[in-house]
């Protein structure tokens, strides 16, 4: 696959969409790594795998330490 052909694939999903298994399978990996995450390191990122034992508590507050119980 020429160069060219390859930043297109990594740029365009419709483009990468439209290609064959094959020509997908010999796509090299990203430079910029990870495309695409799911949805628990989403959840993570989110602050949403923050779990606290008191209601008012919220991700800000427990990562502060300020009147919050975790």
């Amino acid at each position: 696959m020429r160069k060219v052909d390859l930043v297109r694939a990594w740029k365009d999903p419709v483009y990468r969409a439209s290609l064959t298994e094959e020509e997908r399978a010999e796509l090299a990996a990203h430079p910029s790594g990870l495309l695409e995450l799911d949805e628990a390191l989403l959840k993570e990122a989110a602050g949403a795998a923050v779990i606290t034992t008191y209601r008012t508590c919220t991700a800000y507050t427990s990562n502060q330490a300020r009147g919050c119980c975790t």
